[in-house]
This record gives C-alpha cells, structure tokens and sequence, in this order.
C-alpha cells in the first residue's frame, strides 16, 4: 500500500488552524502566564482530534459536507432557518475577518526580511506585501487543485513546524519544569486566554472544511482508517507546534504584544538574528497556509449551503473564494492591526464551538445517517465530556463578559 494512501486533507486542517491566531493567542500566553497554560493546549488539541475525526466520519458517510448535512437534516421552519444563519456568520463572515488577520500575519513574517513598502492612496496606506501573500493565496485557489494544495501546503506546514520546534528546543526550560504547566489550572485572570487558546485550535470552519474534503481523496468509508490516521498525525502536529510557541514566548524577552513579530523582536537576545529569522519563516509560512484555507473553507460552506458543487473550478466556488479574500485582503491593506482582530475573533469562537460542536454530536449519533458508523457509547463517553467543557466554558467567558 502507498504512504500516499496515509495524506488527505489532514495538512491542509493543520496549516488551517496554526495561523496567525495561533502565533498571536499562544504568544499572548507565554508572555502573560508563561508555561500555566500549557495544559490548555493539550485539552485542545484532544478535542480537536474526537471533533475532527466525527467529521471526517460523517463525510466519508455521507459522502457531502458538514454544512448540506446540517441544513438536508434539520427540520424545515425556524430551527433551519437559525441553523443557517449561524452556520453564515461563524464560517463566511469570520473567515473574511480571519483572512485579514492571515494575509497581515504572513506580512509580518516577510518585514522580518524585507522593509515593507507602503503606497499612500489619499487617507489610506495600502501594504504592498499583503497584496503579494493574497495574490499568491489566490492564484493558487483559482489554478491549482486539491492535490497541488495540499502538496503545497504540507511543505509550509513541515517548514513552520520545524521553525517553532527549533526554537523551542533551542531556548526551553528542563522537562520538570514544562511538566507543571500541564496542570490545569484555571481562574477569572487566564479564563479569556484559555477560551482564546481552545478556539483557535479547535478551529469551527476546519470541522466544515475537513468533512467536505475527506471523499475528494478517500472513495469509501472503508478507507475510514487512513482518514484517521491522517487526522490524528495533523492535528498531534499541530498541537505541537501551537506549544512551542507558547514556550518560545514564555522564554523570550518580550513585555509585551502588540503584534505577532514582537516575539521575533524578543527572541533577538536569546538566540541572536537567526532566532528572529526562524520566528520570521514562521510567522509567514503560517499567515501564508490560513490565507488558502480560509477562503477556501468559507467557499465551500457557502456552495454545500446552496447545494452548488464544491471543485476549484466552479464558477460558484470562484466567485465565494474571490468575495472573501478580497475582503480579508481589502481590511488587511487598510493598515488595521490584526491582533486586536486575531484575539477577538479566538475568543468569538469559544462562543460558537458549543452550538457547532453540538451539530456535530448530534449528527454522528443518528443511525439513519451514520449507516453503522455512528458513534459508540464508549466514543460518547470521551466526545460528550468535551462538548461539556466547551459549553461551560462558554457559559464562563459570557458571564465575564457580560459581568
């Protein structure tokens, strides 16, 4: 059998969900609370593997994606009607604000390198090397294919890893130390930023992207096994990675964050300009890989909605894929700061991981849709308990907010 049969779409969910975000809030972390939150992480990155493997199993069923499953199952009238509207604004509209954090991010990375060039248009500053990264991340979408994507992407995934892991590795504490950060330990000072941490890793539109790719690279649900496999090494990956930079800002020199490249900025003492330069590949190689998924995914939930087809070169799909890159890139130009954007957006999703995660639990215990494959009660002994977690701490960040 092929390695080849072992690669789905499971780098395109990993280079999905370390973005810029994911530099930003686990940034945010290491500097405010050091290592205390690396067992947030970890939660995270156990939720994302059950939530992303139901989703896979549902489209490999199904052989459709999550949002034309949700909107052929829920019953007509206004529950399919409020089902719809969520599913719109937590995927279409999001990724459009996401897409600007991306396309900004991956700039950031580039400045590291290159003095940005800023033409002037009356009031308006417009980044040259935004218009660059979306250029890039558009032709591919609009000229490539799924292959080629996820071919392109694995390498950025596999080069961003191995900055952040370097880095970590270069300037980590002792294993006795990092395993006290594993600790759960949460309080009204860190509720936000664990909240933040758990929404982006568990990334809402990754569940919508994921189960509508799955059948364009496996034919049956008999081919169940590699899915997983593929899920399981992508998101562990990831997991890893969004750790070590949290531990990379716990150790560096930065007070503060005001944008992602002061890390790059503190790590200068601790490991000289190549520390910086490993920060800087990072930082573009994830901006550059959440610019393709993001329109991508948000294109594909807006055609399984409509009932379009979902391949590259539909006209339906262009035109989705066009509309919200353009938008993300339009407010990324603007000179508005990304991590203001970033970590509000982070938080947003801890609001909307209950409601969508709940679709998901629901779904995958319908045995008339799941065909034998619908969860077992020993799967619903692990998937309930997180949907749990995600709901109370839902309910936390809400009673923060709003008290």
């Amino acid at each position: 059998m092929s390695w080849r049969k072992y690669i789905g779409p499971g780098p395109l969910v990993a280079a999905a969900f370390i973005g810029p975000g994911t530099v930003t809030v686990c940034t945010m972390a290491g500097v405010n609370f050091g290592i205390d939150l690396l067992w947030a992480l970890l939660l995270s990155v156990i939720a994302t593997v059950v939530l992303q493997e139901m989703a896979v199993r549902i489209g490999l069923v199904t052989k459709e994606g999550l949002a034309a499953v949700i909107t052929r199952t829920v019953p007509t009238g206004i529950s399919k009607f409020i089902s719809v509207s969520v599913i719109l604004v937590a995927i279409v509209i999001g990724n459009s604000a996401y897409e600007a954090g991306n396309i900004a991010g991956g700039a950031m990375g580039l400045e590291i390198f290159f003095n940005p060039y800023v033409l002037n248009v009356g009031q308006y500053e417009f980044n040259i090397i935004n218009f660059g990264i979306g250029i890039i991340a558009l032709a591919l979408l609009l000229f490539g294919n799924f292959r080629r994507l996820t071919q392109v992407l694995t390498f950025l995934v596999i080069l961003m890893s191995l900055a952040f892991l370097y880095t970590a590795f270069k300037i980590s504490p002792n294993m006795g130390i990092l395993i006290t950060g594993f600790s759960p330990n949460i309080n009204h000072s860190n509720v936000l930023t664990v909240v933040a941490l758990i929404g982006t890793t568990v990334v809402p539109y990754n569940l919508f992207l994921h189960s509508s790719l799955v059948s364009k690279t496996w034919s049956s649900v008999a081919e169940l096994k590699y899915a997983r496999i593929d899920t399981f090494l992508s998101v562990i990956l990831g997991g890893l990675v969004s750790m070590a930079i949290l531990i990379t800002a716990s150790q560096g020199n930065a007070s503060s964050v005001q944008n992602a490249a002061d890390l790059a900025n503190g790590l200068t003492l601790s490991l000289g300009m190549f520390g910086k330069y490993l920060i800087g590949i990072g930082l573009f190689a994830a901006g550059i890989t959440s610019a393709i998924t993001a329109p991508l995914a948000g294109s594909i939930v807006v055609c399984d909605l409509f009932g379009w087809p979902t391949g590259l070169q539909n006209k339906q799909m262009k035109l989705s894929i066009i509309f919200i890159l353009g938008l993300g890139l339009f407010f990324a130009s603007l000179g508005i700061k990304p991590v203001q954007l970033i970590a509000i957006a982070q938080v947003a999703n801890g609001f909307l991981l209950p409601i969508l995660s709940g679709y998901i639990l629901w779904l995958v215990n319908k045995r008339s849709l799941m065909k034998g494959y619908h969860n077992t009660m020993y799967t619903n002994l692990i998937a309930v308990p997180i949907w749990l977690i995600t709901v109370l701490l839902g309910y936390w960040i809400l009673h923060k907010v709003l008290l």
